[in-house]
């Protein structure tokens, strides 16, 4: 293999690789600093709702939200952005949340995981979207037994199609607990990895055509930055699955056996995506030895023509070295007729033709053209 990429230029595969950040060591824990937040406008999404009612508001600023830490019903606090860490600090304390699971927010690059703290529990997740580039985005989630508090990386507010289902009236978040909104919420980022996995998909089909069809030197980059995509799919997934059986087999009883339902069939998803992961990794691999194989093939098709070229001229070299001797008959005992016949050019020529066609004729008889 190295031997045939020896003289390959491949260009450099844009991939974001996350980083997880980290202070130096011998920080106290749970210690945030400013310069790993970027200073950026509030923006907060409130949604509580009960069996009967549903409200809906944004706000921006946190400290407006501290109105609904003890009120009735489940409630939703969906920080898309915001400005300050005193402001998220103030916040996190006004909310009980624990200082570690805050750190967690701010040095991003976390490994999926579920904390489960006296005073909440802590979900990171992460979401992943294929448009043109395979990108991530963290979530991470707090929650309690009415409040769930969720926090966006790079702030977006991917959680719309949730809220769309809260406010209807026979939505089935308004018969059940927060436990369910959470469920709601990590159902819709491992469900957001199929459209992912289905452009990955395209990409190998139509890999395999150009494989088979034209190689190029640009196909084992794309080869390879399809194995690189799948390789932070599964670096992804395989936490996430856990999280999830973690939730599921839980017995502290924040999450209820209705619930348990459902978040089985969650795990289950994240099964396939790691079946279809593995197979796609295959495949990936597979296409490597493919590419190998169609280049060694093509080469060693030209150095068939070529090699058929060099026989063909063999005789002929020979031929013409034979009547291209430069001895003179009129001393020498044996005689060469043809150099001095009149017809002795196009006889030669004439032979030439002959035996290049019949070295053609007999080449294709034997099906090595």
């Amino acid at each position: 293999m190295k031997k045939h990429l020896a003289g390959l230029k491949i260009p450099r595969i844009k991939i974001h690789i996350p980083r997880k950040k980290h202070h130096p060591p011998g920080t106290s824990p749970g210690t945030i600093h400013l310069k790993e937040k970027k200073k950026t406008e509030t923006k907060v999404v409130v949604t509580r709702y009960t069996k009967d009612n549903h409200e809906e508001l944004s706000f921006n600023n946190l400290l407006d939200v501290f109105k609904y830490k003890n009120l009735d019903g489940v409630i939703w606090i969906n920080i898309v952005s915001f400005k300050s860490i005193d402001e998220f600090k103030k916040f996190g304390e006004h909310f009980n949340l624990h200082s570690l699971a805050m750190e967690d927010v701010f040095n991003v690059g976390q490994t999926p995981k579920l904390e489960v703290y006296d005073e909440h529990n802590f979900i990171c997740f992460r979401q992943l979207t294929n448009e043109g580039s395979l990108s991530e985005n963290e979530i991470d989630i707090f929650f309690l037994n009415n409040l769930i508090i969720t926090v966006s990386e790079n702030g977006t507010d991917p959680f719309e199609p949730i809220r769309k289902r809260i406010q209807l009236p026979s939505a089935r978040h308004r018969k059940h607990k927060a436990d369910y909104l959470l469920y709601t919420i990590l159902d819709l980022l491992i469900d957001e990895m199929f459209p992912v996995l289905n452009s990955i998909g395209d990409e190998i089909e139509k890999l395999e055509d150009e494989l088979l069809e034209d190689p190029v030197k640009e196909t084992i980059h794309k080869i390879h930055e399809i194995k690189r995509k799948l390789l932070v799919l599964r670096r992804v997934i395989w936490p996430e699955r856990e999280v999830l059986s973690q939730l599921y087999r839980n017995d502290r009883g924040f999450i209820k056996a209705s619930t348990k339902i459902y978040l089985r069939d969650s795990y289950d998803h994240s099964i396939q995506l790691i079946e279809i992961i593995e197979t796609y990794r295959e495949l990936a691999s597979n296409m490597i030895d493919v590419y190998l194989s169609s280049v060694s093939n093509r080469m060693n098709e030209v150095m068939k023509v070529l090699t058929i070229i060099a026989t063909i001229f063999i005789p002929l070299s020979f031929i013409v070295g034979f009547y291209g001797m430069n001895f003179d008959t009129s001393v020498s005992p044996w005689n060469m007729p043809e150099l001095k016949w009149y017809f002795g050019y196009p006889f030669v020529i004439l032979i030439i033709i002959l035996v290049s066609g019949g070295m053609l004729i007999y080449f294709k008889k034997k099906k090595w053209l």
